[in-house]
């Protein structure tokens, strides 16, 4: 789940090496080519006869839980019943972002975080994707600690040694929390290590990490690890952006926009399945994925099934008074270097009514 920040740097430059590659028209009628002809090749039907539509989902990480419904929808035959044929693949190394705008991948996995650098281009450069669902409706990210250390709130993380990505936006997020809390950011040790297990971490002299509950968080709790954890969100409204989003590429929008919409309402009802029966989702994923930890996924899917539509009408709602609050304190603080338009970026539209 925390792949994402592992990977932005290296994110950061395929997102620039895809708006340059993906101004060659040669390059994209290739890909646009192999895609099509893939999509001609499928004979299967569903219940009615109807030919199948191919459809690629690139995923941000190895399968987990912010992909239940994926595969819920694939199990259970929305797709089939939708007329779609569809893949779930892991991004290649340029991310699914850069997949997903050379059309290698109609749909993908992206965070709002992730996306800063692909729409705060100048215009003529921007990753031509779009967000069209959240796939969970609050941040659920946070600062995790050992209890003994006392850090349950952003304040108190002065002294401690923080395991740090290196990323301006990593480091900004915990800045800002900390320093308005009270806290001086300054006073953090920052050690530049990506953390992969907690409990190591913390046994090796780290104090905080950054997780993301849904997992880390969870798995902490079946580890029986006796911890303190505060939310980002908690401590500074712009910092409740979207995070997972699933995305697509705008040309695939425009030319299938039925299509579009199709794959939604089958993916609408795969996480609204994941919402009602999140015992029976988490095992549909195992049974998926070989070698998943069926305990992990089954507490973590209990713990987001009142995530994922949170307090909205529905799920996959962006709210744009969020998703542009979080893009305005990027560009307030310099995180950008152009500020990313009012309502740029995300859609509504093709979610089922």
């Amino acid at each position: 789940m925390r792949k994402k920040i592992q990977v932005l740097t290296v994110l950061l430059l395929a997102l620039a090496l895809a708006m340059l590659t993906g101004c060659g028209d040669k390059k994209t009628e290739t890909k646009t080519d192999k895609t099509a002809d893939t999509q001609e090749q499928g004979t299967d039907t569903n219940q009615t006869g109807e030919e199948l539509e191919k459809i690629v989902v690139a995923l941000d990480w190895t399968p987990n839980t912010n992909h239940t419904g994926l595969y819920v929808a694939q199990d259970k035959g929305y797709f089939k019943d939708a007329g779609l044929e569809v893949e779930i693949v892991e991004a290649s190394d340029a991310g699914a972002e850069a997949m997903v705008s050379s059309n290698t991948a109609q749909f993908g996995i992206s965070f709002q975080d992730t996306l800063v650098p692909a729409f705060a281009a100048k215009e003529s450069e921007r990753l031509p994707v779009t967000a069209v669902a959240a796939i969970i409706q609050h941040n659920t990210s946070g600062i995790i600690s050992p209890k003994e250390k006392g850090i349950d709130r952003p304040g108190k993380m002065g002294g401690c040694t923080y395991a740090t990505w290196d990323l301006p936006i990593e480091q900004a997020t915990v800045k800002k929390v900390v320093n308005d809390d009270g806290g001086n950011y300054d006073e953090i040790n920052l050690a530049s290590q990506y953390v992969e297990n907690i409990q190591g971490a913390f046994a090796s002299g780290i104090d905080a990490v950054w997780i993301y509950y849904a997992w880390d968080g969870v798995n902490t709790e079946l580890a029986g690890l006796d911890t303190n954890f505060f939310y980002f969100k908690d401590y500074a409204d712009e910092l409740d952006y979207y995070t997972p989003v699933i995305i697509a590429g705008n040309d695939f929008l425009e030319k299938n926009p039925q299509t579009a919409k199709k794959f939604m309402e089958a993916v609408s009802k795969g996480y609204e399945f994941a919402i009602n029966e999140p015992e029976e989702a988490a095992k549909i994923l195992v049974d998926l994925n070989e070698g998943m930890d069926l305990d992990l996924c089954v507490a973590s899917q209990k713990w987001l099934a009142d995530k994922y539509r949170g307090d909205a009408e529905k799920w996959g709602v962006i709210d744009q008074s969020r998703w542009d609050a979080f893009y305005k304190w990027v560009y307030d603080n310099k995180l950008c270097e152009n500020q990313i338009p009012a309502g740029f970026g995300f859609t509504n539209e093709y979610l089922p009514d």
